[in-house]
């Protein structure tokens, strides 16, 4: 009773140090999670219906898988950052425990590129939730989306939603990651091939800086929504994000507490230790948006990093 009582409570405060959407005002109160006035103003009403419905989800995967990593910890302390700059406002989160070692949030508007791969926007929000386990029968996840309206009327939906298994994950494990992802898939009427072969670093179609030499290792059961033939945002695509999304996060806890008790060997941990060290690698060598400092590293380290790299 007294475990369930904590779990509650620490529950309740995952949702209390949620963002909240609240009604804007000045555009140097505004929250990454709301609609400045200058957006606005820029976007059409229904552009802002559209955006509107983003932020709610966003705000509400953030409450819900932080809070399930809170039960799966038995608490919950928070670490939160703001980071405003000339080109963008990013906020970071933090929590860590016992069975979720470190699970990470970042939100972030852009408000002008701040590098030449970059275009001006109307409306920009990346959200990315990074899961460090206890567990090496988890690997890790990286589960990322991007929401763009721009100035010609074109829109975009990007992202990366995929575990990095390593050695120790369970093929049963990795299959019903892809059987969660395919039904969503069937359910929206998405062909979801190009996603999940751009993903897939055995299909040689995710390459990042260095000739792919310290790209991270996909599991290919996930998903990468970025490329020359990406989404553009409207409310049947959205929608399919949002079960997408969350349908994986969730599957990924799930596998979590399923091997959370599991026994460990030596040989287990050294498979963490490289799936760690791959994800480091990636961050700092491939993926050009963190390698490349087009997010800055104090935001992107506090929320992706993992939370021990063993070299």
């Amino acid at each position: 009773m007294i475990q369930r009582l904590f779990t509650l409570l620490a529950a309740a405060l995952v949702i209390a140090c949620a963002p909240v959407m609240n009604s804007p005002e000045a555009d140097r109160q505004a929250t990454p999670f709301e609609l400045t006035a200058k957006e606005r103003a820029d976007l059409t009403d229904d552009q802002i219906a559209l955006a509107e419905t983003i932020l709610d989800f966003l705000i509400r995967m953030d409450q819900k898988h932080f809070e399930r990593a809170a039960a799966l910890n038995g608490g919950l302390a928070l670490e939160t950052k703001d980071f405003r700059y000339d080109f963008g406002h990013y906020q970071t989160k933090v929590t860590r425990g016992p069975v979720v070692e470190k699970i990470g949030r970042m939100m972030g508007s852009r408000t002008k590129p701040n590098t030449e791969r970059l275009q001006q926007t109307q409306f920009s929000r990346f959200f990315g939730i990074d899961i460090h386990p206890a567990t090496p029968f988890a690997g890790m996840l990286h589960a990322t989306l991007v929401f763009q309206f721009f100035e010609d009327g074109t829109s975009h939906i990007g992202g990366y939603v995929d575990a990095l298994p390593g050695e120790a994950m369970a093929e049963q494990d990795i299959a019903m990651l892809k059987q969660t992802l395919d039904a969503r898939f069937d359910k929206h009427g998405v062909d979801g091939t190009k996603y999940r072969r751009s993903t897939c670093r055995t299909l040689g179609l995710y390459r990042g800086l260095n000739e792919g030499k310290y790209d991270r290792r996909g599991s290919c059961a996930g998903v990468n929504y970025y490329g020359p033939d990406m989404m553009p945002v409207t409310a049947a695509n959205v929608a399919f994000i949002d079960d997408a999304y969350d349908s994986f996060v969730t599957a990924y806890m799930d596998i979590i507490e399923a091997r959370k008790d599991d026994p460990v060997t030596d040989e287990d941990i050294a498979a963490q230790d490289g799936v760690r060290r791959n994800w480091f690698e990636d961050q700092t060598m491939a993926d050009p948006f963190a390698a490349e400092q087009i997010v800055p590293y104090e935001v992107w380290s506090h929320a992706f990093l993992p939370p021990v790299v063993k070299f």
